[in-house]
């Protein structure tokens, strides 16, 4: 006669340390902490149910979450079956969540524009539309969170909002109360205006308008603690510029051109706003700069030393040094991954605009900090 070894029985604590390691897909903090987890019942035979808090009904990411407790408390020992449930959290269990992670405050405040905010914020501005300002923000992003760096896009191009697509990003965004948690995608979390409108319908709005917009992008929206914020600005020196000035005054500005003079020189105002609105300009990045033929030469479609120029003519007027970050050829594929979602930095790595595209993101994501570039509201006595 033999005696079968008693089946091991699992532990309640080891099962919710492994929740510990489950994290919410949107706010990125481990569920435990966030009150997700509702209970946890050990049955016979090694299984375990687990309840689950949604921050809300419609949660698009249930599934994922469903999957990631499963693996975790999977892994226990003596754990032989996973079940899940979920349930929804109350409107009361809502505020709690929103004030651990915003505080008590009523009114939201922009993080980025708090005193001793380690989030670089860059304005990737351009004179004119049609210079690739878009594609050169979305691969910047999409590279920087390459090198592990929590990475925000803020499509603030209210009329002409085209983020989303280029970014691969078809969520929507989550609203707890009044927070708004932004979807994500190739790494990058982002919002836009293109995701509160009904298919391609256009935005007419005033200036007060885009100022709210914007400042409900920056306050209202969850972004966690972000290493770099990228602000795709639309073309010119109008309202949302203003506006970014106002609200996030330490951003710093990305002049985009192309190499052809009639560019760089509407290249130049948009840059030359920073001696009005004292940001700092990190550089110029000239964008469709060469054609690069079969037999390896090279063609200048739009001429040559656009960026050089606008980056020599705003170092002049703002006093300090304004570096040409790199030069980007011209790529159809980069139009093409653009349509696809699937930014050229992921989709071809090897391409020489990629090359150029991860060389910038790694020089901005490196740049040490300082007050060089930056207008100071000093005058003399």
């Amino acid at each position: 006669m033999t005696t079968s070894e008693p089946t091991q029985v699992p532990d309640v604590d080891a099962v919710r340390t492994a929740l510990a390691d489950v994290q919410d897909p949107e706010i990125h903090k481990p569920i435990t902490d966030l009150g997700m987890v509702k209970n946890v019942t050990i049955g016979e035979n090694g299984t375990v149910h687990v309840e689950i808090f949604l921050t809300v009904s419609g949660c698009p990411l249930r599934d994922k979450i469903t999957k990631d407790v499963t693996a975790a408390v999977s892994a226990v020992d003596g754990v032989r079956h996973v079940t899940v449930e979920m349930d929804v959290m109350s409107d009361q269990q809502r505020t709690d969540l929103r004030r651990k992670l915003r505080g008590d405050a009523e009114e939201p405040r922009i993080p980025f524009a708090e005193p001793g905010s380690l989030t670089r914020v860059y304005c990737v501005a351009s004179g004119k539309g049609g210079v690739g300002k878009s594609s050169v923000t979305v691969n910047l992003a999409v590279a920087m969170a390459a090198r592990g760096l929590s990475v925000g896009v803020v499509d603030a191009d209210i009329y002409g909002h085209s983020v989303p697509r280029m970014l691969g990003a078809h969520g929507k965004p989550t609203r707890v109360e009044k927070m708004i948690l932004p979807p994500e995608a190739n790494g990058v979390k982002v919002i836009s205006i293109a995701m509160f409108t009904p298919g391609n319908t256009p935005v007419v709005w005033r200036g007060p308008m885009l100022h709210r917009a914007l400042q409900q992008f920056l306050a209202d929206v969850f972004w966690g603690d972000l290493d770099v914020l990228l602000l795709d600005l639309p073309p010119g020196t109008g309202d949302i510029a203003i506006s970014v000035a106002q609200l996030i005054p330490n951003a710093e500005i990305l002049v985009v051109t192309t190499p052809q003079q009639a560019a760089a020189e509407v290249a130049e105002r948009a840059g030359a706003i920073a001696v009005q609105t004292r940001q700092r300009v990190a550089g110029v990045i000239e964008n469709m700069s060469w054609l690069e033929l079969p037999d390896g030469s090279r063609m200048e479609l739009f001429g040559s030393g656009g960026g050089a120029a606008v980056a020599e003519s705003l170092s002049k007027v703002i006093g300090a040094e304004v570096p040409l970050l790199g030069q980007v050829p011209l790529d159809p594929r980069l139009r093409e991954a653009g349509d696809n979602g699937v930014p050229l930095v992921t989709s071809a790595p090897d391409a020489e605009a990629s090359k150029a595209l991860t060389a910038i993101a790694n020089r901005l994501s490196t740049r040490a900090r300082g007050l060089a570039g930056r207008m100071l509201s000093v005058s003399p006595a």
